[in-house]
């Protein structure tokens, strides 16, 4: 049997997707590590496609349109070449816990129990298991229709989609008309066809905190504060944080989860004090390259897992490292009203490293280690110059057809998936 403290020999791996944030970061640790990394994704200009580090890209169908074809392309490839891990660096692990019989006699892969990734993916599903853990959340009521949306929303409050991915489905309400074009967004998405979370908004600083797990015992963990905001809800500037209180509380729900493979939560600390208040859940890694930069490799954790071994706990991330995406500091600036002049300040800023970004290190695209990522970044960035009120539809197109929607899952849940 393999040493679980051995460093990882180069390794063949297929990634889920190649258009999240999340993936393009595990591209380029998964790239430095020496593995042979390929993609899979609907679109031939996904994110992950601009790296050297890829070694292929596989079209494949769109996970949100057509999780049985997907499927059956997932299966198909990994019949036809051989893979040692299969990666589900998104919320395709969904769809591969509830066949992973299936796949588990053609590659590696770490999942928990398809119930457990329910209950995670699902922010009613995860809100409950927070409430018999006894865990703090916001509080929170589940709701069904719109008229129980103005009978019990207090503003400032927050509204929730239970299925939302990439900060999808999520209203901050802080008067009636703003209550009212959150319902009218719901009811043009059928946001009302699962519960939806009517939550308190509380103020403070929100921090992320992701995790390994080997059948139900958490091995590591990272946490950042989010410094900055970048579109779309992402951060685009943070730093590495020491939360032993959270800890202890992922170690709680992995184990009743028994959770197997990559977790990740986010919370607020309230300005009052320093008990957290957890707010959502994803069943992956979130962006690893801030941990890896921090001095923690999540993703060698999580290959280890993959391919069976139990490897002893890691030794923590270092706190106080600031890492920041330059592409969502762009979209955020340009988003926030900022002017060209603006952009063309924040550009000079990230170039020479000063201001906010003085002592942070880049995450998503690396341009020194990978000169291809240079294409997305400056491509976005001459087009917010260009047009700054371009920002909203360029943060749009990191929500395609490789994620998963309520639709897709509702058909998951189904067994319409061949």
């Amino acid at each position: 049997m393999a040493d679980p403290r051995a460093p990882m020999p180069p390794l063949r791996v297929l990634l889920s997707e190649g258009g999240s944030t999340s993936a393009r970061e595990a591209i380029t640790v998964l790239g430095l590590a020496g593995h042979h990394v390929e993609i899979c994704d609907p679109s031939p200009r996904c994110l992950g496609r601009f790296s050297r580090f890829v070694a292929k890209y596989h079209r494949c169908p769109g996970l949100g349109r057509d999780p049985a074809g997907y499927l059956r392309f997932i299966e198909g490839l990994l019949a036809q070449e051989e893979f040692d891990v299969l990666l589900p660096i998104h919320e395709q692990g969904l769809l591969f816990a509830k066949v992973a019989p299936r796949l588990q006699g053609l590659t590696a892969l770490a999942l928990p129990s398809f119930e457990a990734y329910r209950t995670a993916i699902s922010k009613a599903g995860f809100s409950r298991l927070l409430d018999e853990l006894q865990l703090p959340q916001p509080s929170t009521r589940l709701v069904t229709s719109a008229e129980q949306v103005r009978a019990e929303a207090r503003a400032p409050c927050v509204i929730k989609t239970a299925i939302g991915t990439a900060s999808r489905g999520v209203w901050l309400v802080r008067d009636a008309d703003q209550l009212e074009d959150a319902l009218r967004e719901l009811a043009a998405i059928d946001g009302f066809a699962d519960e939806v979370l009517l939550q308190e908004f509380i103020e403070g600083a929100i921090e992320h905190a992701q995790a390994v797990f080997a059948h139900g015992e958490l091995l590591a963990m990272h946490a950042a504060r989010r410094i900055a905001e970048g579109a779309g809800g992402g951060a685009a500037i943070k730093q590495s944080v020491r939360r032993d209180g959270v800890w202890a509380d992922l170690a709680r729900i992995g184990r009743a989860l028994e959770w197997h493979g990559a977790l990740s939560v986010d919370y607020i600390l309230p300005s009052d004090d320093a008990s957290p208040r957890y707010i959502d859940c994803n069943p992956r890694l979130v962006e690893p390259m801030g941990a890896k930069l921090a001095g923690l490799d999540l993703l060698e954790l999580l290959l280890k897992v993959s391919l069976g071994q139990h490897p002893p706990a890691a030794a923590e991330s270092q706190a106080g490292m600031r890492t920041h995406l330059a592409m969502q500091a762009l979209l955020g600036c340009a988003r926030d009203g900022g002017s060209r002049g603006d952009l063309f300040r924040e550009c000079g800023d990230l170039l020479r490293r000063r201001g906010r970004y003085a002592e942070s290190r880049e995450e998503l695209t690396p341009v020194r280690s990978d000169w291809l990522s240079a294409v997305p970044l400056t491509l976005t960035a001459a087009l917010l110059l260009l047009a700054p009120s371009l920002a909203g539809p360029l943060a749009a197109k990191g929500w395609g057809d490789h994620l998963l929607d309520a639709g897709a899952v509702r058909r998951i849940d189904g067994e319409e998936i061949g």
